[in-house]
């Protein structure tokens, strides 16, 4: 009977093997050597079709795709030289506390960034999400999760990690109505759990996405065309600006709210408004985390978003939920049509929808759920109010959902109040 060594090298792809046969024959006192390259089949006819389906991913055809190109030592240590003289640059302004801009990553540094597959990977990110857990793993894995980004379970409806179908729904989970008191003062309230990135009033068009780097809000928002069905070429920054304000007296604002992985990642009305339309860009998904917001400019313009605009009793108000790596899921309670990262789209598009029926939109009370991400990612607040509106907050303040983020204003228009579902 022979005996069989069988030794497996990956080449050209992970559906071919290069096969090394060594074969010891019975009363042989040598050895018969062959190399055989074949592709990769199983004669299960099972094993086979799940084979062919694990082919089909998207990332395994890209991987297949993949080819090494050499490049010259010289230039992969210039490279690290570089970027290693950036960080050490930063880390000696901050030392010394010089305030100066931050050290922007180069158009070709963004372009290679850009070039990732990170669309493909969010999405296939979300099927690992969505994959049931057999019972006896649900503990396991989802403790390592909880202990890795400091989830506190003990607010959660559920605490029971058995409970968790998949990681999907550990992610969404629901939190108790009690530990997210909601602020009802005439005041807007943080729409989620998270860190406050930036604040403040929005000057010549421009917002800031951390200190000293900025973004354009014509560029963010898109066209002002929910106030008129007719199409809006580009027009200048002081025109765009004074066209969202109803009232001309008063200012616009803006605050940006970070939500890390560990964060609870479902978002809910900052103040009693009324939704009339919505704008989704099918842009990238890009990192939106603080250490990559310092170094790309405009990187809330680059995402994928969903832009919802409408008025409160001070005038315009919008509330934007950005997409990031491994959020491509964005889920709104009352836009069922809303839906992201989706394959065939074209970058750099946008797609439309009206809520207003009746001369009427969507009302939605402050603290009322929004939505929901599939993992941590950002939502961004740009809204009008009276020129003595006053934030209350710092940079990098950690805050949660019905926290109040001004000083509270006189006068109030709020409608009854809603508790957290």
């Amino acid at each position: 009977m022979a005996k069989l060594i069988t030794r497996l090298l990956i080449v050209d792809g992970p559906t071919r093997l290069l096969y090394k046969r060594w074969t010891r024959h019975r009363g042989q006192t040598g050895f018969c050597y062959d190399v055989v390259s074949r592709n990769c089949s199983y004669e299960s006819s099972g094993r086979s079709s799940k084979w062919q389906q694990l082919r089909q991913l998207p990332i395994i055809r890209y991987l297949k795709s993949l080819r090494w190109t050499p490049i010259p030592l010289s230039v992969g240590f210039a490279l690290i030289a570089f970027q290693q003289y950036r960080h050490i640059r930063e880390r000696e302004s901050r030392k010394k506390g010089d305030d100066t801009r931050p050290i922007l990553a180069s158009d070709w540094e963004i372009q290679c960034y850009r070039m990732l597959p990170l669309k493909t990977l969010s999405r296939v990110w979300g099927w690992v999400n969505n994959i049931d857990l057999p019972v006896w793993a649900r503990r396991p894995i989802l403790s390592l999760y909880v202990r890795s980004f400091g989830c506190d379970l003990s607010e959660a409806v559920e605490e029971d990690l058995k409970q968790y179908r998949n990681l999907g729904e550990f992610f969404r989970r629901a939190i108790k109505t009690a530990v997210r008191p909601i602020d009802f003062g005439n005041c807007v309230v943080s729409p989620a759990d998270g860190k406050v990135m930036h604040y403040g009033r929005v000057e010549k068009d421009h917002l800031e996405q951390v200190k000293g780097v900025t973004y354009s809000l014509q560029t963010f928002l898109g066209p002002n065309t929910w106030q008129t069905y007719n199409q809006i070429e580009k027009v200048s920054d002081d025109v765009y600006h004074k066209s969202l304000l109803h009232n001309p007296n008063n200012c616009l604002y803006h605050c940006i709210v970070y939500l890390a992985p560990g964060d609870y990642h479902r978002f809910h009305s900052p103040v009693n408004w009324e939704v009339q339309f919505r704008r989704h860009f099918s842009g990238e998904l890009l990192s939106v985390r603080p250490s990559i917001a310092r170094r790309i400019a405009g990187l809330f313009s680059l995402n994928e978003r969903a832009v919802y605009v409408g008025k409160w009793h001070h005038g315009f108000f919008s509330l934007a939920a950005v997409g990031a790596t491994n959020v491509g899921s964005i889920k709104v309670s009352f836009d069922k049509d809303l839906a992201t990262n989706v394959k065939g789209w074209k970058k750099g598009t946008h797609h439309e929808h009206r809520f207003i029926r009746d001369s009427s939109g969507i009302h939605v009370k402050k603290g009322e759920f929004f939505g929901e991400f599939n993992l941590g990612s950002t939502v961004v607040l740009v809204f009008e109010a009276p020129s003595d509106f006053s934030f209350k907050l710092r940079t990098e303040q950690k805050i949660q959902v019905g926290q109040s983020l001004n000083h509270c204003m006189s006068e109030s228009n709020d409608l009854p109040n809603c508790t957290i579902h």
